[in-house]
């Protein structure tokens, strides 16, 4: 083999690197694929590295589903906390950050978040993981709005069924069932509903 055919020497990726590397690609099979065809093995085949190495970083699939699920709860904490802190501190601009955030988050996730919530849900270990963010959210949530509420406060209940629409309604729209537009008024719809039926 001549010099010129050589193959360019591979660099050695960070463990943070790599780890990234091994979540994109994670993502573009279950894009592709779906959520039934994501095996560490399936993913050490398309990231071109050996099992032990995708074996290293996630264990199980259960472990990789949730390097899957921590991923994309990380980016929307972050779109959602830095909408939050630039907001005007009315009930509408908190609302509708957390509408807007909510639903855009899951587009730019795509078709595949569902896929990975249902196979969360799917485990028990995985579930209570799953329970554990969206505690962290709903909390994030009732912060923000609890100042609009009477009582100094809203509702778990009325959390919950703001995050059940908001799960149903971003959903519909990575579906094509609705759009962007109709997801977000529709959630900012519910979300006002909730704090101004507490406060009546």
């Amino acid at each position: 083999m001549s010099s010129s055919e050589s193959p360019a020497p591979r660099r050695r990726l960070s463990r943070e690197d790599r780890q990234r590397q091994l979540l994109d690609v994670a993502w573009q099979l279950v894009r592709e694929e779906g959520t039934d065809a994501l095996t560490l093995g399936r993913l050490a085949e398309l990231a071109g590295v050996t099992k032990p190495v995708v074996y290293d970083h996630f264990t199980t699939r259960a472990g990789l589903l949730a390097a899957l699920y921590a991923d994309f709860d990380a980016r929307q904490d972050q779109v959602f906390t830095e909408a939050i802190d630039t907001s005007k501190a009315t009930l509408e601009d908190r609302a509708w950050v957390i509408a807007s955030a909510y639903v855009d988050c899951v587009l730019l996730q795509g078709r595949e978040i569902p896929g990975v919530v249902a196979a969360l849900s799917g485990s028990p270990e995985l579930a209570v993981l799953k329970r554990e963010y969206e505690a962290i959210f709903l909390e994030k949530c009732s912060n923000a709005l609890s100042p609009f509420a009477s009582g100094g406060g809203v509702s778990r209940a009325g959390l919950r069924a703001m995050l059940g629409a908001a799960e149903a309604l971003s959903h519909a729209a990575a579906n094509g069932e609705i759009s962007r537009e109709e997801a977000q008024q529709e959630l900012l719809a519910t979300i006002l509903g909730m704090v101004q039926r507490v406060k009546s």
